[in-house]
């Protein structure tokens, strides 16, 4: 019977001597696209970086400069520390929250995440300046801190504190949404059954839970730390000259020294530290666990220390467990986990919500709350030509981004979901490089690139790059889509007569066009806040929003970039809310 049903598929493949191609053909555009301007900028950067501008020959002098001591070894231990602490951050204060909204309702969930959701999807930029006035010598932090007082209330600025805690801040709702469907998945019963065999809940949560959310984690945290590898909006706003990245770097010796090789270098030591953690992590969990939340620990003495370490802990939780039950009485305690998810929400919500009595102040300098209100600075907003125009212009570089992207991981996500073959997984990590490179490389990369080809200071030179950085989470998304859609319908469409073209409109799109709406909006928002790209492939001629916002914080603080951010976050949130509206159907 087997036979039977190959050969009658064969030749209805091969029906009328057509041979269908393999849908992974599908994968061929952005594929193409990503070599052409993710690989090869990146192999130019990295030929830059050993190569004597003078004489053209091999040399390793950038690298030697930078791990030879000095300012730049210490830049690099910098970097590295302030990333680190950022994971362990995200990963320790993160943990507690996606374990309380995995055991809510399905509804309350949902709702719960929209809080979680809005500041992921607000730009650090727009977070970062609310903190730089919220934490201000004269800001409301300071003076709570002062009437409390607390010692060092005027210090809050420019120190390793709070930068790593502003970090912190902006990537934990990453780390939350990468944990939550990993631990969603984990079946309940199994801490029911272990307490039918006389295990307490914390016995429970630490040998069966947590080993089994150990994958989400563990992708949260590379994720995490490839991220902020890269960051450079945080430390320039809120550190000091000691807390300078490598990202900071990077600009200086680009934009303002114009050493390429030097910066090339930099550059290309932050991608082989994001490879080196990448390779680290494939080989003890597997890029599984990022692939499809799925997945586990090698099998190896890290996973039985894992085991061992988690059992201890559970019988020490246990042993606190049953005694806090005896003091203030079974299932009492449980109020504590509540209170801390809704406090950590409500400040990750803090810097969102403060913004928008910052915006209606009627002074000339930025205060929290404001002394009076007025609409003064939003007129100022919209009678600029400066500020309107690269508003205008975000929301053409925006859709066009956001076109582009769908187009692309729309075919490469449906030929991926309908070809399981040995090239799968390779094209699956293409797609997902743009992640593990950080974009602050990739827009170096490409600025080099376009500059041979006068595509810099260009609307089309800034979607290629926004293209390039919005398409790995993208993809995802419609990758998910495509892979949870019933592919039998339009089977039974064509029996029925249905023509591929009438299949196509009258079935698959309209079951997945919840998908990609959500990879539309995505794409959209990814573009719509990125300044890394518009830094360096905009010229200064070619200003978008976040790139002027950016202008504004560092020549003068004025009242119209609170304006400026109340718009920015009005127009995030009404994506955002399309965004969830289109998840049902995504799922």
């Amino acid at each position: 019977m087997a036979d039977i049903a190959v050969d009658s598929s064969t030749r209805a493949a091969r029906k009328g001597g057509r041979f269908r191609p393999s849908a992974l053909w599908l994968t061929l555009p952005g594929a193409l696209f990503l070599v052409a301007f993710l690989l090869v900028p990146s192999f130019q950067l990295l030929s830059l970086s050993v190569e004597d501008r003078a004489t053209g020959a091999f040399t390793l002098d950038a690298f030697i400069r930078i791990l030879n001591g000095g300012v730049y070894t210490r830049v690099l231990f910098n970097t590295f520390l302030i990333a680190l602490q950022t994971t362990v951050g995200c990963l320790l204060f993160g943990y507690p929250l996606a374990y309380w909204l995995a055991r809510q309702s399905q509804r309350r969930q949902r709702l719960t995440m929209l809080f979680v959701l809005l500041p992921f999807w607000t730009s650090a930029l727009v977070k970062n300046f609310a903190w730089l006035v919220l934490l201000g010598r004269n800001g409301s932090v300071s003076a709570l801190l002062a009437a409390l007082g607390m010692e060092g209330a005027d210090s809050l600025l420019f120190n390793h504190a709070t930068v790593v805690f502003a970090m912190v801040h902006t990537m934990l709702p990453l780390a939350v949404v990468i944990m939550l469907p990993v631990m969603n998945r984990i079946d309940a019963n199994l801490a029911n059954a272990a307490g039918t065999l006389g295990a307490s809940r914390a016995q429970a949560f630490w040998r069966i839970y947590f080993p089994l959310s150990m994958p989400g984690v563990a992708a949260a945290g590379v994720l995490v730390f490839i991220a902020s590898l890269g960051f450079f909006i945080t430390p320039m706003l809120l550190g000091g000259a000691r807390e300078t990245m490598l990202g900071q770097l990077i600009i200086m010796q680009i934009n303002q020294l114009q050493n390429w090789q030097l910066g090339s270098a930099i550059a290309v030591m932050l991608v082989v530290t994001a490879l080196a953690t990448c390779f680290v992590y494939d080989r003890v969990f597997g890029l599984s666990a990022i692939s499809q939340g799925g997945g586990g620990m090698s099998h190896g003495p890290l996973r039985r220390l894992g085991h061992y370490l988690a059992g201890r802990a559970g019988d020490t939780c246990a042993t606190l467990e049953l005694l806090a039950a005896r003091l203030f009485g079974q299932g009492r305690l449980d109020w504590i986990l509540s209170t801390y998810a809704w406090l950590l929400i409500a400040l990750l919500l803090l810097p969102i919500i403060a913004l928008v009595p910052m915006a209606f102040t009627d002074s000339t300098f930025l205060s929290f709350p404001p002394q009076q209100y007025s609409t003064r600075w939003f007129s100022e907003y919209l009678n600029s030509p400066l500020w309107v125009s690269a508003t205008l212009r975000s929301f053409a570089i925006g859709l066009s981004t956001a076109l582009l992207t769908v187009l692309i991981a729309t075919l490469a996500a449906l030929g991926l979901a309908r070809t399981q073959n040995r090239l799968s997984g390779l094209v699956f990590l293409l797609f997902m490089a743009p992640m593990i490179v950080p974009p602050i490389v990739i827009a170096i990369a490409l600025f080099y690139l376009f500059a041979k080809f006068s595509l810099v200071a260009t609307d089309l030179g800034i979607v290629i790059g926004h293209t390039v950085i919005a398409l790995p989470i993208t993809f995802v998304i419609l990758l998910a889509t495509f892979k949870g859609h019933d592919w039998r319908l339009e089977q039974a469409a064509a029996t029925l007569g249905a023509s591929p073209w009438r299949t196509l409109l009258r079935v698959t799109l309209p079951l997945v066009k919840g998908g990609l709406l959500a990879g539309l909006v995505t794409a959209f928002l990814q573009s719509f806040e990125e300044l890394t790209v518009a830094m360096f492939i905009g010229g200064g001629m070619k200003t978008t929003l976040p790139k002027q916002m950016w202008d504004d914080v560092l020549l003068q603080v004025s009242p119209i970039l609170a304006a400026a951010s109340v718009v920015v976050l009005l127009i995030v949130t009404t994506l955002f809310f399309i965004l969830e509206r289109a998840r049902p159907a995504q799922r």
